[in-house]
């Protein structure tokens, strides 16, 4: 059985934890129907100060880690300011709004950048701004 089998890592592995915080970076506008994104199996990921990774999103309701999307867009890059540990099934919010919630993890662009994919209502791309505060946190 493998250590990162979704019967062994369960949300109640994890016990309290500090929101995950960063700032957005610069704004992007693409969108694939056909994308092939491939997440790796691991539900959590440690993000340190200072790294900066790719927020993309998607609307399919079985991507999961382990899983893969099509329909995803590629909205934002953002610097960690609070380093931690970030889970799927976590809320991501900007500015104090959810715009969606995380799903997995793209290794594709490592060691530049992880690619970090949130599931919303649409891949239409959210109302964001460079400057802007996103924070990955359990969910209420």
């Amino acid at each position: 059985m493998s250590p990162y089998d979704p019967k062994r890592i369960t949300p109640d592995l994890y016990g309290d934890r500090s929101p995950v915080e960063a700032t957005i970076v610069a704004i992007l506008h693409v969108s694939f129907t056909d994308r092939g994104l491939k997440l790796i199996d691991t539900k959590s990921r440690a993000v340190l100060k200072h790294e900066i990774h790719e927020l993309m999103i998607t609307d399919e309701k079985a991507a999961a880690p382990g899983g893969g999307a099509d329909r995803v867009a590629a909205v934002a890059f953002f610097e960690i300011t609070r380093g931690g540990i970030i889970l799927a099934g976590d809320d991501v919010t900007v500015s104090g709004v959810k715009i969606g919630e995380l799903v997995g993890y793209d290794m594709n662009h490592m060691p530049n950048h992880m690619g970090i994919l949130i599931r919303a209502p649409t891949v239409d791309e959210p109302p964001l701004a460079v400057g802007e505060k996103l924070v990955f946190h359990r969910p209420v």
